[in-house]
């Protein structure tokens, strides 16, 4: 008799257990189409360069098997090759997010044959949106530029540097300044951008801790005269300063379109050191905790995290434990793998699945709710050679 009771009990236990869950499921499915209806008033794109999988899993290990990238709600996966390459290079990954065409490997926000496309910070900006760019490269490294340049060659520094004068972003955070104002042609661009209104900082001037983003007043910060030092070599702006610009971003009553890159993540991939692709990874998910959490508050931002390409082949292999990885790596080079994307707040939903790289640039529009279009807007400039 007790053993009927307790059986019985039991029962009705994994029934409301069961019920539970399904109507949690549903109500998760209901909250995720709602949000699917939604319009952002804001576009936050995080990339990590290099960042793939095993990349994401090797930081995760690493950091007590635990990244704040857990928390985003969708996953996607997108194809990051390029026109001409399975394998896709930084700046035509980046210019199929930033103007959705597929374009050869070294193309600065061009199509194929060289023709200066509309890309979505620009776009933002015809509509009335704030923008912003913060690195951990050069300014004119390839992942930003092919978002506020158009040029024929990544490689070009000091023509994109020139380009960057006119970009008109708001906020623009990232190393590079000898391209501004030591160059073959004696032009001082810092000099020009401050005439354009910017309030011009540099790394001699300010430590990144004291640099000061206010609203509504434009600012250029230059972080290093080349390259920025890497996490291990003490760099710590990424997070400080991405927080800055997007509180002072947030004051803009049209909204704001920023893009954040941990730049550095491939370049351990480049060099098949473990360790730097390891804190680079953490410091860029460091980021993403505090951007979600912002995001999460806000309730008006749609939230995209992913990566160009995969940078080194890495593999994480037997013997490997969670206090101690064996790693290697197939190349020095990018691989072709799918890489993964993550999103949150509203038009999230529209992420998950697997598709192009450049539907990135499409989706983002149509989460904007922006005309649909069948061709890229081509630009009355020239990219330059």
């Amino acid at each position: 008799m007790k053993f009927k009771i307790i059986f019985s009990l039991l029962c009705i236990v994994a029934t409301l257990n069961t019920g539970c869950k399904t109507q949690a499921s549903i109500n998760t499915q209901n909250a995720a189409k709602a949000n699917a209806d939604q319009t952002p008033k804001n576009i936050i794109l995080m990339i990590g360069d290099g960042m793939g999988l095993t990349q994401i899993t090797a930081a995760m290990i690493s950091n007590g098997y635990k990244l704040n990238l857990e928390k985003m709600p969708i996953t996607g996966f997108h194809k990051s090759y390029s026109s001409d390459d399975l394998i896709t290079d930084s700046a035509a990954g980046a210019t199929s997010f930033a103007c959705g065409v597929k374009t050869y490997n070294a193309a600065i926000g061009v199509t194929d044959d060289t023709l200066a496309v509309q890309t979505i910070l620009e776009e933002a900006q015809d509509a009335g949106k704030e923008t912003g760019v913060v690195v951990t490269s050069t300014i004119v490294h390839a992942t930003p530029a092919s978002f506020i340049s158009h040029n024929r060659n990544r490689n070009n520094y000091e023509e994109i540097a020139e380009d960057i004068l006119d970009c008109k972003a708001d906020y623009l955070i990232g190393g590079g300044k000898k391209y501004f104002d030591r160059r073959k042609d004696e032009k001082n661009i810092l000099d020009e951008m401050k005439k354009n209104g910017y309030a011009v900082s540099t790394f001699l001037e300010t430590d990144p801790e004291n640099v000061v983003v206010t609203p509504g007043k434009k600012l250029f910060y230059l972080a290093a005269d080349g390259d920025p030092l890497s996490v291990e070599q003490g760099r710590n702006y990424l997070e400080p300063l991405s927080m800055k610009v997007i509180n002072a971003l947030s004051q803009s009553k049209d909204g704001f379109f920023l893009m954040i890159e941990g730049s550095q993540i491939d370049w351990g991939g480049h060099g098949n050191n473990i360790k730097q692709v390891v804190t680079e990874t953490i410091d860029f998910d460091k980021t993403i905790g505090s951007v979600l959490d912002w995001v999460n508050k806000n309730g008006e931002t749609l939230l995209i995290i992913t990566a160009d390409h995969e940078t080194g082949g890495l593999a994480i292999n037997p013997g490997s434990t969670m206090d101690s990885l064996v790693v290697s790596f197939a190349t020095t080079h990018h691989s072709g793998t799918l890489i993964p994307v993550f999103s949150a707040g509203p038009g999230s939903t529209m992420f998950s699945g697997i598709y192009e790289n450049t539907d990135i640039y499409h989706k983002m529009r149509h989460a904007l709710k922006y005309p649909k279009r069948t061709q890229p807007k081509i630009l009355n400039v020239s990219a330059k050679k």
